[in-house]
């Protein structure tokens, strides 16, 4: 998102947000909560303003609890298998790198191998139709998630590092005819965010302040309520779409 001669007008550092409302559905352990994935060129961080709950994290470092209460600030970088866990009503402002890119295809969930194969496969068990009726999303945004928690188990269960290698290979391979688009986002996001600030350091440098003459200020209200994402109910918005 561009804005006069300074180059950039959206959010700090071409970041995004989003209002998640963790799912509280049991799981086949008796766990509420969300459908564990990674992204795979986004950190992504929590603020949480209400509720209890955790998030669940799995790395090459191995499994790790972190628990969410109101006030905590938790991030992840890429890589990172996260499971976020509803232990009475967490609500979370998500923090997004790229312009939002992991609501828009940076991720992946940990499905059972038989289903990582190709992008159609992946797709017939994990895409939601805006068009259905509410109920219908539902039953659907539940099935996957349990289909993601059985590949999730698997992976947590494993010996040795192969298991979680092979999936990072194969999610690497899902997303591959993406990456221009991914690319693009970048290029007119957090890219332009830092040239941006270049260009005014340079400025600054040579005594020139004009492009504080392009001052902006924005804000806009969620554009869709109630989404069924991967772990939650989300309240989304169109900045760095």
């Amino acid at each position: 998102m561009s804005g006069g001669e300074s180059g950039f007008a959206g959010l700090p550092g071409g970041v995004a947000v989003s209002r998640l409302c963790v799912y509280d559905w049991p799981a086949a352990d008796g766990v509420r909560g969300g459908t564990p994935h990674l992204h795979l060129v986004c950190s992504e961080g929590y603020v949480v303003t209400g509720g209890r709950g955790a998030v669940q994290t799995l790395t090459v470092s191995g499994y790790q609890v972190t628990p969410l209460t109101p006030g905590t600030v938790a991030w992840f970088t890429p890589g990172t298998v996260h499971r976020l866990v509803n232990e009475d009503d967490l609500r979370i402002t998500v923090l997004m790198q790229n312009s939002g890119l992991p609501e828009a295809g940076d991720a992946v969930l940990t499905l059972p191998p038989r289903y990582l194969t190709d992008p159609e496969t992946y797709a017939s068990v994990t895409a939601v139709p805006a068009d259905a009726p509410e109920a219908e999303r539902e039953r659907i945004a539940r099935a996957r998630r349990d289909l993601a928690l059985e590949g999730y188990r698997a992976l947590r269960e494993a010996t040795g590092p192969e298991p979680l290698a092979a999936f990072h290979r194969a999610a690497a391979a899902l997303v591959r005819p993406r990456l221009a688009d991914w690319r693009a986002r970048w290029e007119r996001g957090a890219r332009a965010a830092a040239e941006a600030t270049g260009e005014q350091l340079d400025r600054l440098g040579r005594g020139d302040a004009g492009h504080l003459a392009d001052a902006v200020v924005q804000a806009e209200q969620p554009y869709e309520q109630g989404r069924f994402g991967m772990c939650g109910r989300l309240d989304v918005y169109r900045q760095g779409q």
